[in-house]
């Protein structure tokens, strides 16, 4: 366990199957100076790039203790950056643990494979994920004790994260999010939602989600122990003015955001859940 707890700051970072150039960047000498500061343990992490062809869909398996943050851009292939960390005995064997960990891709699939730790006290690896896709990209993505982020793409997604956050910007089409333990935060853009709606949802956690003012949507929200709160022009007549206040009982929200749109429904059962315009 202290090992998985030393890995969860892994900042999000790519991988591809086709080995790639093999760098150093500021989150990989961050993160080794801390974590090299014990002295039993010692710690490697290098970033490797690679691109890949781009066929409308992408599915990440970070594994354990790895994050996958993917962005929209307007090239037309699969941009990915591989952050591999290792933590061993010694610097030596660190190094050799990290070269023995692949990053593999098989048509638009990308997941990491490396030798076992099981047993081996003092030694473990991640692989995290930084991707940039065609912005129409359907995506499927899978952490254990990692964050999931994607801002700017438009398509079916399945987020799946169990222990960590979720956050998603300017996302659009059809997407189903969900985490065991650890906060949501949406921020929309635009006048209203592009596709078939968005489905979020945390067990232990806040949920967050940022509406641009005159947004359309029919929007859902709940929480089984924890406030709701919205700004006071999403209350309905009668409702307490002060938005600093929970949305009146009896929850959840259920309603039409200027003049309505697909649904946008935000769930948490312990936490709170904030909406908020902007």
């Amino acid at each position: 366990m202290r090992v998985a707890a030393r890995l969860l700051p892994l900042a999000a970072a790519l991988a591809f199957a086709v080995p790639g150039h093999a760098q150093t960047d500021e989150g990989c000498r961050n993160w080794s100076r801390y974590n090299n500061g014990d002295n039993d343990r010692r710690s490697f992490c290098e970033v490797r790039e690679s691109r890949m062809p781009a066929n409308g869909s992408l599915t990440v398996d970070a594994g354990t203790n790895g994050g996958v943050s993917v962005r929209a851009y307007e090239g037309r292939e699969v941009v990915v950056r591989s952050r591999v960390q290792t933590y061993a005995r010694t610097d030596e064997d660190a190094r050799e643990l990290a070269r023995a960990v692949r990053v593999n891709a098989s048509g638009s699939t990308i997941t990491a494979s490396g030798p076992s730790t099981s047993g081996m006290r003092g030694r473990s690896w991640a692989v995290s994920y930084e991707i940039m896709v065609p912005a129409r990209t359907s995506l499927t993505l899978d952490t254990h004790n990692g964050p999931i982020r994607v801002e700017g793409v438009a398509g079916t997604m399945r987020l799946r994260a169990t222990n960590g956050p979720l956050n998603l910007v300017d996302v659009s089409g059809d997407v189903n999010g969900r985490t065991t333990n650890g906060p949501v935060n949406v921020t929309l853009a635009g006048r209203a939602w592009r596709g078939g709606g968005l489905d979020v949802q945390t067990t232990n956690g806040p949920v967050s989600v940022r509406i641009p003012r005159g947004y359309g949507a029919h929007l859902r929200a709940s929480t089984v122990h924890g406030p709701i709160r919205v700004p006071s022009s999403m209350r309905r007549r009668g409702d307490d003015d002060d938005n600093r206040r929970p949305w009146s009982r009896p929850a959840p929200v259920d309603m039409e955001l200027n003049g309505g749109g697909p649904p946008i429904r935000a769930v948490t059962t312990n936490g709170p859940v904030t909406i908020t315009e902007i």
